[in-house]
């Protein structure tokens, strides 16, 4: 005899089983329709509308994205996000590999450098960049301290439209290191050792094992740590917004789309054409997403 439990449902559940079902998922769907689906349909009406402080909205039709493709800012803007997300992704993924692959090997300190290595990824964002911005001072920082001893002359790395984006992206890449190593480790920590034992009776060496066996068996996590990283990468905010000031020279050339966003919604009151600009952020991320997705079919192999 089958058990409640796997009975069909209409063949012997009670309705107050099934309402007992519908009550414990109900503050879960509840708050994911308040919280995320509302603003999210809201903001899409938003973006063809002039809404006021008080979200007040009229309804002007296309006007804001007319407005938006129409303005340099936007298309600097998003050369700006797409730089940052080309110089921290790749080098950010590849230093984690590197990291995770030298914290699987049998060596002492093990759990105290996965400590030192995750620590950026649990630290406050706001505070790693009060802390880096201080390095970086173009007058008494670290940095320029630390080159100075080498006889080289420091610059003023915030404040310079050549250098600002690369110092920004040298955080970006420190801070999410820690995060993509710990997945990286944990997927390389469940590839069987019955591989590599094989590949070694026939004369493979560690360099072959790496990429022969570990990066392609490995390649699920990557493309999850791609997806995340990428995702972060086009909504990066709070490291600019913390590190380059609106009086700085650079400002323009770092100034990324979700700062574009917050400076039209927040500084300005121009709220319809901020959700303008998110949607097109959401547009941007989405279509990279699905890419991937795609691409994946190719490359990722699962077992």
């Amino acid at each position: 005899m089958k058990s409640a439990l796997t009975r069909r449902p209409g063949s012997g559940y009670k309705l107050a089983d099934a309402m007992w079902g519908y009550f414990f998922v109900a503050p879960v769907v509840i708050g994911l329709a308040v919280f995320y689906a509302f603003p999210f349909l809201q903001n899409i009406y938003f973006s063809f509308c002039e809404v006021d402080r008080f979200n007040r909205s009229s309804f002007i039709g296309l006007d804001n994205y007319r407005e938006m493709f129409g303005s340099a800012e936007l298309y600097q803007s998003t050369g700006n996000t797409f730089l940052y997300v080309l110089l921290t992704v790749p080098l950010g993924i590849f230093l984690a590999m590197i990291v995770a692959a030298l914290l699987n090997s049998k060596a002492r300190g093990q759990s105290a450098f996965r400590t030192l290595y995750y620590l950026p990824a649990i630290t406050m964002p706001a505070a790693i960049a009060m802390v880096w911005k201080w390095i970086y001072n173009g007058n008494y920082g670290v940095l320029n301290e630390f080159l100075k001893l080498f006889g080289i002359s420091g610059r003023n790395w915030l404040n310079e439209s050549a250098t600002a984006m690369i110092a920004v992206a040298v955080v970006g890449i420190w801070s999410m290191v820690g995060y993509n190593m710990v997945i990286l480790l944990a997927g390389m920590q469940g590839i069987s050792p019955s591989y590599y034992e094989a590949a070694q009776i026939d004369g493979a060496g560690a360099l072959a094992c790496f990429f022969h066996i570990t990066i392609p068996m490995l390649s699920p996590s990557i493309f999850f740590v791609l997806i995340t990283s990428l995702i972060s990468g086009f909504q990066v905010f709070d490291t600019i917004y913390m590190m380059i000031g609106k009086t700085s020279l650079a400002y323009e050339s770092t100034q990324s789309l979700v700062m574009l966003f917050y400076r039209n919604a927040f500084d300005y009151g121009y709220k319809g054409y901020a959700s303008a600009v998110s949607i097109y952020i959401f547009v941007i991320i989405l279509l990279f997403t699905l890419i991937q997705f795609v691409a994946q079919k190719k490359w990722v192999h699962y077992e």
